[in-house]
């Protein structure tokens, strides 16, 4: 039985290498051989594990989310009742009109979004040039300077709240104050090491031909980034876009801490201050309305999470 080996594809330098056996070709390595696939037994067997894992996985997943958005809906008594309920006896569904209009939640998106769109816009404007300088330009002392900020991801994140809130309070050079400021909240997101550590890897990938096409055709390096590697980057910028945006919509701990003034607080904060004098329903529903937005990101943007997650990991 003859097995041929496709000479293009081991040029390429490609690790899964194609097999061509009885006029199929077979690329790559699996946990289950097409010998056992083409048996009946085989093909039962494969897809009862698949179905079983998709299904499992699945309801791991959205269970939690059913739960909250179910649990809304009952009444606090049914709600807090043992064993629980599968599904409400009555049903409420006026309740996330009342948790929005209690909590006032309008004012505290609105707040929410102002502190993560801004994180969003800082960390962008910061992380990107760092990330190019540090892969294209390669400044002097450039690796020293990575590893310096890599070493910034082995601090837990309580050992950095003293001295970030000490800065905040009191600004170096300008003396200015930032509590209840949503620059507070922007500054200390604006250098975030794993971003430009992430970028940098994606960038790179990106071949030096093509930075230096245009570094013949009189391209700065401004021109340069922001018509070649930019447009070509947006993959993992969505990633870095979306992770930032997560970050700063769900963080509790500094928020807690720049913002005293409740007006200004963000919506993680208020559900929390609010919990001790709310219903229990009314207080599931805010939380449930306050996540809609990340879920809703999520469902409209997974193409290019997955997209930018796998972006750069292949060199061909």
């Amino acid at each position: 039985m003859a097995i041929v080996i496709e000479p293009e594809l081991v040029a390429k330098k490609k690790n899964p290498v194609s097999i061509k056996k009885r006029g199929t070709t077979y690329a790559g390595r699996t946990l289950v051989s097409p010998a056992q696939l083409r048996s009946t037994k085989g093909k039962t067997i494969y897809w009862i594990v698949l179905a079983a894992t998709l299904i499992a996985f699945t309801f791991a997943f959205l269970f939690p989310l059913y739960w909250a958005v179910t649990g809304a809906m009952k009444s606090s008594t049914e709600l807090a009742q043992m064993p629980p309920t599968l599904l409400p006896q009555t049903w409420h569904p006026e309740v996330y009109g009342d948790a929005w209009e209690q909590i006032n939640l309008g004012k505290y998106f609105l707040n929410t979004i102002v502190v993560a769109g801004g994180a969003l816009a800082i960390q962008l404007a910061v992380d990107i040039p760092a990330a190019y300088a540090l892969s294209k330009l390669r400044p002097a002392l450039g690796n020293a300077v990575l590893g310096l900020m890599l070493v910034t991801l082995m601090l837990p994140a309580a050992a950095l709240l003293v001295p970030t809130y000490v800065t905040i309070i009191d600004v170096p050079l300008v003396h200015v104050n930032l509590l209840n400021s949503p620059a507070a909240i922007w500054l200390p997101a604006a250098a975030n090491a794993f971003n430009i550590y992430v970028l940098k890897r994606f960038f790179d990938q990106i071949p030096d031909e093509l930075i230096e096409a245009a570094r013949i055709d009189g391209a700065g390096p401004v021109r340069t980034l922001w018509k070649i590697v930019l447009p070509i980057s947006r993959p993992i910028l969505a990633v870095v876009s979306i992770l930032a945006i997560v970050t700063a919509w769900k963080d509790f701990i500094w928020p807690l801490l720049v913002f005293p003034d409740p007006d200004k607080q963000t919506l993680s904060v208020v559900l929390q201050r609010v919990a001790i004098d709310l219903p229990l329903n009314l207080l599931v529903a805010g939380l449930v309305l306050a996540s809609l937005p990340m879920v809703a990101i999520f469902l409209a943007f997974q193409r290019q999470i997955l997209a930018g997650l796998t972006a750069g990991s292949l060199k061909g």
